[in-house]
């Protein structure tokens, strides 16, 4: 009986490995078709062995991978999430990205942010996804501020249910874009996609001056051929073409050192009604792809997106200078102010040299969003903006391309509603896109005791370092106007004859245009404390010489030691009855941003409380806010290893003179 049930148990484990070994084997031959690109061959092999109930770190991310690669963000997230709940103490920082920029796909932007705040913590502060959102928290808000500046319709009349991407201009009069649709040419799969690959198309555009597009026939001459070929750009003479193909050059293909083809640019002039004379630029390369052209209004440039070394991310935005009929100089990256870690692709320039790209860096709506970024007048590209629904949606949108004289483009987009994997969208445009920085800084000079108005009073605008940026005079009806920069940290003094100076911090938000109202009130009278002659802006903290107010750790109670300095307060205020404070409290940097606002929110409240309760001061001498950990005192910030002490001198109140 003993020996029969060794051998039921042996050959149960032997079923049990093999099965195992099978899977594995599976797994295996998975992730060779993966890392080839094969994404659709390998999920199916991935989902198999998930189904039986086998998982991994490694599974889950393939499996996400599989969907994100191809756009399917809705069910990468699905991958995504199971990989977050099982193995968050594992999880990649690029996991945690991608999962938070599917979770926008499917609506879930609390979620994302709360995994964007993991992923800020993970990567540190020089990230730049991670600074965008730090700088952005509230980049839904500013989104819908720059909504609604396009009528966008399908382009259904060339259009189909495979994918149709990447239109540019040919002139007035037509469109060219790429088409997996059943061509004559080609009907081998693509193993990425499983579905054809894609050739070049043209299309009409609407004599009349609409969007609509008409009459899509395919390109002719040897341009198009088995492989993929897409996005294009033309020369204004209509004479050359630039366009997107994978490594195939006189009829023979190429691929880098482990077997994958990649994309590279090419050249083609128009003869007899035919793009011939295909010439592959020069600055390609067989071990990393280059693609999705554009040029310069004047011609001089050819801009491109490229994961070459010394990329940022995924995939950068370079240009190369154009110094004759295939000579062209080193690729030159265009910086951080447009490059993050994500992929930036798909450049467009307007006549005006505005430059449109498709990114998943910048915060945006979810998938690959629009953005759009002004030259500077040293010809570099400034801080981009999202240009808001509906160009953009929480699925990949990009492509985008505008003819500025009639205000009608296109752009492409894989979103919910279309024909087809990707579809080509018609827009037109009904208002203007704010690309830069308009606000400013307005408010009423008066004295602060008997409220009358001070005209000619003398305003001064310095930035934090107290360096003097400019000034104005108040005019009759005592009001003042600066301009400012966007999420800049300034100083405003005014003065006025024997009126005390009065100088008040102020910060400006990264709200494109806003018009900020900072009243200014100037006294003639100074209490003097601690012999010290008081102003508006003090820190009666520091001319009391206070211990600090600090708080425990995630605590909000006052504790006794604080109690006593409270007391100092309330004696002050007693003292000088006109006396008003601005109490300000602040945390460390532990725990999430929300977090920490709610709870020096809380600190706050109770602090007030403490002196308007036990210290008997009204309470509309008292006003507060919570400023979290915006504003710490060294250098604890996310992700820096500091001691107990040092975190401490973060979790601070204080007491800052508006009124005397």
């Amino acid at each position: 009986m003993r020996k029969k049930y060794i051998q039921v148990v042996i050959l149960v484990t032997s079923l049990a490995f093999n099965i195992v070994l099978a899977q594995e084997k599976k797994i295996e031959r998975a992730n060779k078709e993966f890392e080839q690109y094969a994404y659709i061959d390998a999920r199916e092999a991935y989902l198999s062995v998930a189904k039986k109930g086998y998982s991994s770190q490694d599974l889950y991310e393939k499996l996400g991978d599989s969907y994100y690669y191809n756009a399917d963000l809705a069910n990468a997230s699905k991958w995504y999430g199971k990989l977050y709940e099982e193995y968050t103490s594992t999880m990649k920082p690029e996991y945690l990205f991608r999962y938070s920029h599917a979770l926008k796909n499917i609506g879930d932007y609390t979620l994302s942010d709360t995994v964007m705040e993991q992923f800020d913590e993970e990567t540190g502060k020089d990230e730049r996804r991670a600074k965008l959102f730090r700088k952005d928290r509230n980049y839904l808000d500013l989104i819908d501020k720059q909504s609604g500046k396009f009528k966008v319709f399908n382009a259904e009349n060339i259009n189909t249910a495979g994918s149709d991407f990447g239109p540019s201009f040919y002139g007035k009069d037509a469109i060219y874009f790429a088409s997996d649709r059943s061509n004559g040419v080609s009907e081998n799969i693509h193993d990425w996609t499983n579905a054809p690959f894609l050739n070049l198309f043209k299309a009409d555009r609407d004599e009349s001056g609409k969007a609509s597009l008409f009459n899509p026939i395919e390109t002719k001459g040897p341009v198009n051929t088995k492989f993929h070929e897409s996005s294009t750009v033309f020369t204004k003479d209509g004479r050359t073409m630039y366009f997107t193909r994978n490594n195939y050059t006189d009829k023979k293909r190429k691929s880098d050192a482990n077997g994958t083809t990649k994309l590279k640019l090419y050249k083609a002039s128009l003869r007899n009604d035919r793009w011939t004379d295909i010439q592959e630029l020069p600055f390609n390369s067989d071990e990393y792809s280059v693609a999705h052209p554009a040029l310069s209004p004047d011609e001089s440039r050819l801009y491109f997106s490229s994961d070459m070394p010394g990329t940022e991310g995924l995939s950068d935005l370079y240009f190369v200078k154009i110094q004759g009929s295939n000579t062209y100089s080193e690729p030159i990256n265009l910086g951080k102010n447009i490059n993050t870690e994500g992929r930036e692709t798909f450049p467009h320039i307007t006549e005006k040299g505005d430059l449109f790209f498709a990114s998943d860096g910048h915060i945006g709506l979810g998938g690959l969003d629009v953005f759009v970024s002004k030259p500077s007048l040293q010809g570099r590209y400034k801080e981009p903006f999202n240009v808001g629904r509906p160009i953009n949606s929480p699925d990949d949108d990009f492509s985008f391309i505008l003819d500025e004289s009639d205000k009608i483009g296109y752009f492409t987009s894989n979103r919910l509603g279309g024909l087809g994997n990707d579809d080509i969208y018609a827009f037109e445009q009904i208002g203007e896109l704010i690309t830069t920085c308009n606000q400013s800084l307005i408010g009423t000079v008066t004295d602060a005791e008997t409220r009358d108005l001070l005209p000619g009073a003398r305003v001064t605008l310095f930035n934090e370092k107290l360096e003097k940026i400019t000034s104005t005079i108040a005019d009759r009806k005592a009001n003042y106007e600066l301009p400012i920069e966007c999420d800049k940290k300034y100083v405003i003094r005014a003065e006025e004859g024997d009126y005390k100076p009065t100088e008040v911090d102020f910060a400006s938000t990264t709200v494109f245009e806003f018009e900020h109202n900072q009243p200014l009130q100037l006294r003639k009278g100074t209490p003097v404390i601690n012999n010290v002659k008081t102003k508006i802006g003090d820190d009666l903290a520091k001319i009391l010489q206070l211990n600090p107010i600090y708080f425990d750790f995630d605590k909000d109670f006052i504790r006794p030691d604080a109690a006593v300095e409270l007391e100092k307060v309330i004696a002050v205020m007693k003292e000088y009855p006109k006396l008003e404070v601005d109490v300000r409290s602040h945390t460390d940097s532990r725990a999430p941003f929300v977090y920490n606002i709610d709870l020096s929110t809380r600190r706050n409240k109770n602090t007030i409380k403490y002196i308007v309760e036990k210290g008997g001061i009204a309470k509309d001498r008292l006003t507060g806010r919570g400023y979290g950990e915006i504003e710490l005192t060294n250098e604890c910030a996310d992700g820096v290893d500091c001691t107990e002490e040092q975190h401490q001198l973060n979790r601070r109140s204080e007491f800052i003179i508006v009124k005397q």
